[in-house]
């Protein structure tokens, strides 16, 4: 099965949606799962896993229904509060919902940069297990050591980077990352998405070879089982859309094997989500 595992789907709202300024013109719109059918289509593949762009339980519910009209979405990660004092109840009560595949929180846009470290964000977490819960970590590369230090302490919970943690592409920076990636990829608890490459490049003049250190980097680190094809359609598309976002991952991968080509562009997903 081939997945794409990272991409949302949003009714814009320029207040809640405030993160989409300007210079990101061509996203201030509406982007439904009609908006994707036909791109998946284009190119082979199975499905998508919508992930949550708003922080709140009504996102869920929008997503919810959106899968419950499309079946090539496999799977959502949602948003609860972990840090709640009911955090459990509505873990169990989300629990019925079977595409709810696990949640993630906007971690790289909060002030107090260790917050997942706190005593009731880490409760919040230790409670995702017992449902069978992933969880997607959005962070930027201040905060790698921090998500370490998390899932060390979780060892039993599925944790996933979303966006290979942000590094600073677009100015070749990488000797600080390089050495927090490496390290976290240690944690075989932890798995990582190739996905947000071109938003973190030059969006008007990047080239495939941009990225190839920072690919060499998570393909030495987390190996071929730990990695996830993801396209963050729609943001993808301030920086070229969906295949230009795509082709830098498939000539990437041209020296690999086809069952590791099937396992990033599919396989791994499917296991991580557990997608059936």
């Amino acid at each position: 099965m081939r997945l794409d595992a990272h991409q949302h789907f949003w009714i814009f709202d320029p207040v809640r949606d405030s993160w989409i300024d300007e210079s990101m013109a061509a996203i201030r719109r509406d982007f439904l799962p009609e908006d994707l059918a036909e791109i998946l289509e284009k190119y082979e593949f199975d499905g998508c896993v919508a992930v949550q762009a708003d922080q709140t339980e009504e996102q869920n519910n929008f997503l919810l229904k959106q899968a419950g009209r499309n079946a090539f979405i496999k799977a959502i990660v949602g948003w609860v509060d972990l840090s709640a004092n009911n955090i459990e109840d509505r873990l169990a009560y989300y629990q019925d919902y079977p595409l709810l595949k696990g949640f993630r929180h906007v971690l790289q846009g909060e002030a107090q940069r260790d917050l997942m470290l706190t005593p009731a964000f880490k409760n919040g977490i230790s409670k995702l297990e017992k449902y069978n819960f992933t969880y997607d970590v959005l962070i930027f590369t201040d905060q790698i050591n921090y998500a370490k230090q998390l899932a060390a302490q979780f060892p039993n919970q599925k944790f996933v980077i979303d966006h290979l943690a942000k590094p600073f592409i677009k100015s070749k920076e990488i000797t600080d990352w390089r050495r927090d990636i490496k390290a976290i990829a240690q944690l075989e608890n932890v798995s990582c998405k190739l996905s947000g490459m071109v938003t973190e490049a030059d969006w008007k003049t990047w080239k495939a070879s941009d990225f190839d250190s920072y690919l060499d980097v998570v393909f030495e680190a987390f190996g071929t089982k730990r990695l996830l094809f993801g396209s963050d359609w729609p943001v993808c598309i301030v920086a070229g859309g969906y295949g230009k976002a795509l082709s830098i991952l498939t000539r990437y991968t041209q020296q690999l094997s086809h069952t590791e080509q099937q396992d990033i562009f599919g396989n791994n997903a499917a296991l991580f989500y557990n997608i059936k």
